[in-house]
């Protein structure tokens, strides 16, 4: 059996999303700028997917822009916001746990003379309005919080975050990246001035995103070039992706109560199971407050690393923390932010799910965890310690 659990690094395009781009590839290939009927139609299409992004999120189509990724709406976001009010202020604040399209934009501006207020989170990842409340500053121009964090799944409170950056007159965005098709988003009723989004997070393909700039907000350009995107993002527009994009988010956002039950039930089932049947195991994350595919467990004694090959072995795709830091040898930063000392941090493992996983694959991937946990802390001189130490303080007890 094969078994896709890495959801969160990308997700595979369906069927459907493909038949939707198909014919922009060969039939309708205009440039989108030009103004004869070739690049009326392509143009017609563009505008069509702007109008299914912006319902998916509670905005108006005037205030969607498409972008190469959700790293692209980050640092568009963070910069852009940034260099337009940098007469007003120069304070950001973003939190400990962002992805590292924002926190290495927020170093890169710690360089250009920003100030950034890093805020600590607490043992399941979240941050607190009481937190940001605290962090503001008359010279608080921008907060930058995720919706939900791409390891370990917590759910941020953005409605109640957002109001406090409101409260104090700064812009508040949020990386979504991760919550598309798993939440219900109304950038509106949430106060969200500027909201990123990637397609290949909900089956449409990768190197297509967007970025929601609420009307009125104004920022600067990241790049210079055309016309393109109201003269906000130049470059070509990708045509064929971006109609994937319209497809796949309005197959994403469509009932989603019902497809985060589906997941969650399956999620529910993975957690209750590696936690009841391996031992020495720790589930990150909020245990409630999470997405409804994310499961992110860190095993004592082994390496993650070594869990991936031997899954993958088996058939089964997961990963260790992000896809974006996988080649890194240091322990992730958000299982350090949330209290884990490195020896465990090391042993995590993220299986992230999508409505289509299954029960049997659920149940697949933890009976051949649990031989595989095993089979590697028999060969772990840490372990063998360990259960050492165990067995002489049971003599003496």
């Amino acid at each position: 059996m094969k078994v896709y659990m890495d959801n969160g690094a990308t997700t595979r395009v369906t069927e459907e999303v493909f038949a939707a781009m198909q014919p922009y590839f060969c039939q309708i290939y205009g440039n989108p700028s030009s103004v004869h009927g070739f690049g009326r139609e392509a143009r017609k299409a563009v505008e069509a997917a702007r109008a299914q992004v912006a319902k998916a999120i509670g905005a108006e189509p005037r205030e969607i822009y498409f972008t190469g990724c959700g790293t692209e709406s980050d640092n568009w976001a963070l910069r852009g916001a940034a260099y337009a009010n940098a007469k007003k202020g120069k304070h950001i604040i973003t939190t400990a746990i962002e992805h590292h399209a924002v926190l290495h934009t927020c170093r890169q501006l710690e360089k250009e003379g920003f100030e950034v207020t890093y805020l600590p989170v607490d043992s399941c990842g979240l941050v607190t309005p009481e937190q940001l409340e605290a962090a503001m500053r008359p010279d608080t121009v921008l907060v930058s919080i995720m919706y939900a964090n791409n390891e370990i799944g917590t759910i941020e409170p953005i409605q109640e975050l957002a109001a406090v950056a409101k409260k104090h007159g700064a812009l508040f965005h949020t990386d979504a990246v991760q919550a598309i098709g798993h939440v219900e988003i109304d950038v509106k009723a949430q106060q969200i001035d500027m909201l990123s989004l990637s397609g290949h997070k909900f089956h449409a393909p990768k190197g297509i995103g967007a970025l929601y700039i609420r009307h009125g907000v104004h920022i600067q350009r990241l790049m210079q070039g055309g016309a393109q995107e109201r003269g906000q993002r130049p470059g070509t527009e990708n045509l064929a992706s971006i109609v994937g994009l319209g497809k796949a988010i309005e197959l994403a956002t469509t009932d989603i109560p019902a497809r985060a039950a589906q997941m969650s039930a399956v999620r529910d089932h993975m957690i209750g199971r590696i936690l009841a049947e391996i031992p020495y195991v720790k589930l990150n994350g909020h245990p409630e407050k999470r997405m409804c595919g994310n499961v992110n467990v860190s095993f004592q004694f082994i390496e993650g690393e070594s869990m991936l090959l031997h899954l993958d072995l088996r058939g089964i795709a997961a990963s260790s923390g992000s896809a974006c830091t996988s080649g890194s040898l240091d322990p992730s930063h958000v299982l350090l932010a949330i209290g884990l000392p490195h020896e465990i941090a090391h042993g995590s493992l993220r299986l992230s799910l999508c409505e289509e996983n299954t029960m049997e694959e659920a149940d697949y991937v933890v009976d051949n965890l649990k031989e595989i946990v095993a089979r590697l802390r028999a060969m772990s001189p840490l372990y063998d310690d360990f259960m050492k130490e165990q067995q002489a303080a049971g003599k003496n007890a």
